[in-house]
């Protein structure tokens, strides 16, 4: 049997009226000694604690002890990110025959929703048997987007070792919706670092990738991964490629998932830790997945050869992060979607429903 519990995580303060509210944690374990925990700030996977080969049991996912943490840490941690992750060009979308401007966070553009998406407010819940319901109402121009829109975020773990995540959302209005978890996964450990992540052998089920130009805003071309550093169809060691990333520091990546047309869930990802023999499989309904390698956390100082006295801090749960030291594989829509007539199709109109699945299935190889 799986065994959920709730508890209080921490508070959240309000900054406009100075009230607290519970931040409740629903913690999820199973007969392998598989647990994970999800939040209701920005209905967020705060830890996966995953047994390696010799049982020892390890939070492979980066995040923080308290809610202090995870809002200065500016990374979405675990989290739900929406009304659109990834990022909008020049805050700005075609609807239908209409110009959509948005909030812009990153410069001219718009990153994960906006200034504040979903990961930074309290979501809704609803118990029922083993799973957990989250919910939130996102108002008609809330960070420019049109239209109110209900979401449901439902998160499940089961006996098979598989977390289940439901992503479901309806309008008023028609708008744009792209939502992901934005967990960082380290199969070493969360706080094992890049010299562990460069161990993990990827593997990405996808023959394309969306080519960026310079802010990383797809320019509507589709580039084949054969013959590249980013055909990673057949599993190559992190470590062999991700310094060989042209004009980049690492991974960061929306890569276009083989799927057919009419195809539901598919196989997106394989992750694998030989030393600990932890593996990730990653399924969705999505046509593709933003790989991303922390290239902007801080620098560690251990390593660094510039000046040390700049170097940024990042903690969490009593550790530090630096790059590379965790990797992200965001199910989604391709970025910038309604942009490019020759992506999949992004806009939500009344009377549909918007729905994302995606299951991480963890197992462990001798």
């Amino acid at each position: 049997m799986v065994k959920l519990t709730e508890d209080q995580f921490d508070l959240y303060t309000y900054k406009n009226t100075g009230k607290s509210i519970s931040v409740r944690s629903f913690t999820w374990t199973n007969q392998s000694n598989v647990s994970v925990q999800v939040i209701t700030y920005g209905a967020t996977i705060t830890s996966m604690k995953i047994p390696d080969k010799n049982g020892a049991i390890k939070d492979v996912v980066g995040g923080g002890s308290t809610i202090k943490e995870y809002q200065k840490a500016e990374v979405y941690f675990g989290a739900t990110v929406g009304r659109v992750a990834n990022r909008i060009g020049n805050g700005q979308f075609k609807l239908f025959d209409q110009i959509i401007n948005v909030s812009k966070n990153l410069g001219k553009h718009q990153l994960h929703g906006g200034f504040v998406g979903f990961d930074k407010v309290i979501w809704e819940y609803y118990v029922s048997g083993n799973k957990v319901t989250m919910s939130y109402h996102s108002a008609d121009l809330e960070e420019g987007f049109p239209g109110d829109v209900v979401v449901h975020a439902t998160f499940e773990l089961t006996e098979n070792n598989e977390f289940l995540v439901e992503y479901k959302a309806t309008t008023t209005k028609p708008t744009y919706v792209n939502m992901t978890n934005h967990s960082y996964f380290n199969l070493a450990g969360h706080d094992a670092g890049a010299s562990e992540l460069y161990k993990h052998v990827v593997c990405i089920n996808a023959d394309q990738i969306t080519e960026v130009d310079a802010d990383s805003i797809p320019t509507g071309k589709l580039l084949p991964v054969a013959n590249t550093v980013f055909d990673l169809q057949v599993p190559k060691v992190l470590g062999d490629v991700i310094t060989k990333v042209p004009k980049s520091d690492g991974f960061d990546h929306n890569f276009c998932v083989n799927k057919g047309p009419e195809q539901g869930t598919t196989f997106i990802a394989r992750v694998y830790h030989p030393d600990s023999g932890r593996m990730l499989e990653v399924y969705s309904n999505q046509p593709g997945v933003q790989f991303y390698t922390s290239n902007f956390f801080p620098e560690n100082p251990k390593t660094c050869k510039g000046d040390k006295s700049k170097l940024a801090s990042l903690v969490g749960k009593g550790a530090s992060y630096y790059k590379h030291g965790a990797l992200c594989l965001e199910t989604q829509n391709w970025p910038d979607a309604p942009n490019h007539d020759n992506f999949p199709k992004s806009i939500l109109v009344p009377g549909e429903t918007y729905y994302h699945n995606v299951a991480y299935k963890f197992s462990v190889k001798n």
